[in-house]
């Protein structure tokens, strides 16, 4: 895999399941949409969460959750998203299968905190989530890169990940 210019240090897989599907959202997150491939995590279930957009996953034997891995994320990448997905969520090594060609494959996910969250039910669904959210969730999410920009502590963090000191 090429050098993307993205930064140095290891490269991550991300299993992606929710709004993280859409490249618009992937795209003013990280300012690149990576390279991706289809993928199914098996063991596991797609949650909707009352009051919220996004949804969560959880183990669950003989269920699956169908997303996509992003590939090739910088460290300064997966801090970014570990912020983006707060505290609610675990981010979790996880064995997903990739849809092309069935080579499973390790990757991080972000998994719900609360396993007997009384919030969560039934199905999460991308396509309904992309027809009735996906403007707004855009604009918070611009707004949330607005925010870490600002934030002295993070950019310093990110900014120490991306380049070398010339002093």
């Amino acid at each position: 895999m090429g050098s993307s210019g993205v930064g140095s240090g290891n490269l991550h897989s991300v299993f992606v399941y929710g709004s993280l599907l859409a490249d618009d959202v992937v795209r003013v997150l990280l300012k690149r949409v990576p390279e991706s491939s289809s993928a199914v995590l098996n063991n596991y279930h797609r949650f909707s969460i009352k009051g919220r957009v996004y949804p969560a996953i959880l183990p669950l034997l003989n269920k699956t959750v169908t997303g996509k891995v992003l590939l090739g994320i910088t460290d300064p990448e997966l801090h970014i998203l570990d912020v983006f997905e707060d505290v609610e969520y675990q981010r979790t090594t996880v064995d997903v299968s990739l849809v092309d060609n069935a080579d499973k494959l390790q990757a991080q996910a972000y998994v719900w905190s609360d396993k007997n969250d009384p919030n969560l039910y039934g199905d999460w669904n991308f396509q309904e989530w992309q027809g009735a959210h996906t403007k707004d969730f855009l604009k918070m999410t611009a707004s949330f890169v607005e925010e870490l920009d600002m934030n002295p502590s993070t950019r310093r963090m990110l900014i120490s990940d991306n380049t070398t000191p010339t002093s």
